[in-house]
C-alpha cells in the first residue's frame, strides 16, 4: 500500500507491506485569492469595525506573528494588514513586527526573511520576543498568584494586531487567538504556570477541549488583561492552502475559527488501532524532537492501550533546547520522568512536552523515524526506526502474535487530523 508522508522538507514515498487506513483531514475547499480574502476581511470582519477605522494616525502599531515552528503564512497575511494601516495613515516607522516567540530561540535573519520576505525585514522594524528578559517585559496584572508580564513592544503599543494559524492543540485545545499572546509574547514564569503539570493532567487539557480546559481558559483571562484590538487567524488545508479567514474582535473572530478548525481537522474513527503511523507535518514543524512530540501526541488518539506509535519527523535541529535535552536525561524512564515532574512544586522550562510524551507512553510504545542518530533518539526515549515499512511490518507481526488484528491508522498530515472515537 502506497503512502506518502511529509519528512523535513522532503517527502516519504513509502510501500507499506499491510493495508492500513489513512486519515485525512475533511476535504475543504482553499480560498481562491488568499490576498483578497484577507483584505476582504480586514475591511469586512466577523465582529466590530474594520481595521482601518480602528486605525489612528500618530499611533503607535505592534503586530503579533509566530514564530518560524508554526508554518502560519506571514507573507499573505502582512502586506494586506500593512496596506490597510497606511490608508489609515500610519507611518511605516510607528510599526513594529512582534516576533511571538514564547518560550522558543529567536528566528534567525534567514528564518525571518523565509518568513516574511526580505522586503518587509528590511523595512519595519522588527521585535523579538525574549520571554526572559524582565527589562523587556512588562507587568500587566497576575494570574493565579503569578505576574502576568507581556513583551513591551506589544503592551505599549496604542494598536495591538495579532494574526496567527488555528488547528487542534495537544493540551490548549486550538492554537491561535489568546495563543498569539499566552505563550507568544508572555513571560517565562507566567508560561511555565499556564503549562504547569496539574494543568496538564487535568482530563480537560486535550486535543480539541476548550470548555473547562485550565490551559486554554486561564490563556484568555490572561490576555484579557491586556487584549488586541484587532485579531486576525487564518485555517489552512494538508498542502498550506487558506481555508478560511477570521478577523475582528479577538474572541469572536477566533470562536469562527475554532468551528472551522473543528469541521476540518476532526475526524471519526470507529474503533483504537493497535499501530497508529504519524508525522508533524514536516518542515517547519517537526524542526525539532520538542516540536514533534505533538505529533506523537495526536496519534495516542487514535492507538488502543498497550497498541504502538511510528512517530516520522525530520528533527533537522535535533532533539531541542538545552533545558529540555537535560531533563530528558534526568530520569531512566518515561514513567520515572513524569513522577518527578508532577512531584515539582514548581514548573521548569519545557517540562510540559516532556509530561506529554510521558503521558502517551503510558499508553503505547513509540517509534521514532527522524534524521536523529540511533543513540540520540534514545536519549529521548523512544525507539529509533531506521525503516518505516519494515517497522510496521514488525510491529503487525508482534500485534498478531499477541492475540490482537494488526489494524494500522496512517495519519500523514499529525494534527490536522485529530482521530476521534464515535460513541
Amino acid at each position: 500500500m502506497k503512502v506518502e508522508l511529509p519528512f523535513g522538507r522532503e517527502v516519504l514515498s513509502l510501500d507499506l507491506p499491510v493495508r492500513a487506513d489513512v486519515l485525512l483531514p475533511r476535504p475543504v475547499g482553499a480560498v481562491p485569492n488568499p490576498f483578497a480574502a484577507v483584505r476582504d476581511a480586514l475591511r469586512a470582519p466577523l465582529a466590530g469595525p474594520p481595521l482601518r477605522e480602528r486605525a489612528r494616525p500618530g499611533q503607535r502599531v505592534a503586530i503579533v506573528i509566530s514564530d518560524i515552528t508554526r508554518p502560519v503564512p506571514n507573507a499573505t497575511l502582512l502586506p494586506p494588514i500593512l496596506d490597510e494601516l497606511r490608508d489609515a495613515g500610519i507611518a511605516e516607522d510607528a510599526i513594529t513586527i512582534v516576533n511571538g516567540t514564547g518560550l522558543h530561540r529567536a528566528d534567525t535573519p534567514a528564518e525571518l526573511d523565509e518568513m516574511l520576505g526580505p522586503e518587509l525585514t528590511r523595512r519595519y522594524r522588527i521585535v523579538q520576543h525574549d520571554a526572559f528578559d524582565d527589562a523587556s517585559l512588562v507587568e500587566v496584572g497576575s494570574s493565579r498568584g503569578v505576574t502576568a508580564a507581556l513583551c513591551r513592544a506589544y503592551v505599549e503599543a496604542d494598536l495591538r494586531i495579532v494574526t496567527g494559524f488555528v488547528e487542534p492543540h495537544l493540551f490548549a485545545g486550538y492554537s491561535g487567538g489568546a495563543k498569539g499572546v499566552m505563550p507568544g509574547v508572555a513571560g517565562a514564569s507566567l508560561v511555565m504556570s499556564n503549562h504547569g503539570a496539574a494543568n496538564l493532567a487535568d482530563p480537560k487539557a486535550r486535543w480539541l477541549q476548550t470548555a473547562g480546559n485550565p490551559v486554554f481558559e486561564e490563556m484568555q483571562a490572561v490576555v484579557d488583561l491586556c487584549p488586541p484590538a484587532f485579531l486576525l487567524n487564518v485555517t489552512l488545508d494538508a498542502k498550506r492552502r487558506i481555508t478560511g479567514v477570521f478577523a475582528g474582535d479577538w474572541r469572536a473572530a477566533h470562536a469562527a475559527a475554532i468551528e472551522q478548525a473543528r469541521r476540518q481537522y476532526s475526524v471519526p474513527i470507529r474503533h483504537a488501532y493497535d499501530i497508529v503511523v504519524s508525522t508533524n507535518m514536516g518542515h517547519p514543524a517537526d524542526m525539532t524532537f520538542y516540536q514533534s512530540v505533538k505529533g506523537m501526541s495526536v496519534a495516542a488518539e487514535g492507538v488502543r492501550e498497550g497498541g504502538a506509535i511510528l512517530l516520522v519527523a525530520g528533527c533537522e535541529e535535533g532533539i531541542g533546547g538545552d533545558e529540555y535535552t537535560r531533563q530528558l536525561n534526568e530520569g531512566d524512564s518515561p514513567a520515572a520522568l513524569l513522577a518527578a515532574i508532577c512531584r515539582r512544586e514548581r514548573a521548569r522550562h519545557d517540562q510540559w512536552q516532556i509530561q506529554c510524551q510521558a503521558m502517551v507512553q503510558a499508553k503505547a510504545e513509540v517509534y521514532l523515524h527522524s534524521h536523529l542518530a540511533p543513540e540520540v533518539a534514545r536519549s529521548a526515549h523512544v525507539r529509533h526506526a531506521v525503516d518505516v515499512a519494515a517497522t510496521v511490518e514488525d510491529l503487525v507481526s508482534s500485534a498478531r502474535a499477541a492475540g490482537h488484528e494488526g489494524s494500522v491508522l496512517v495519519l500523514p498530515y499529525g494534527q490536522l487530523t485529530v482521530p476521534v472515537l464515535a460513541d
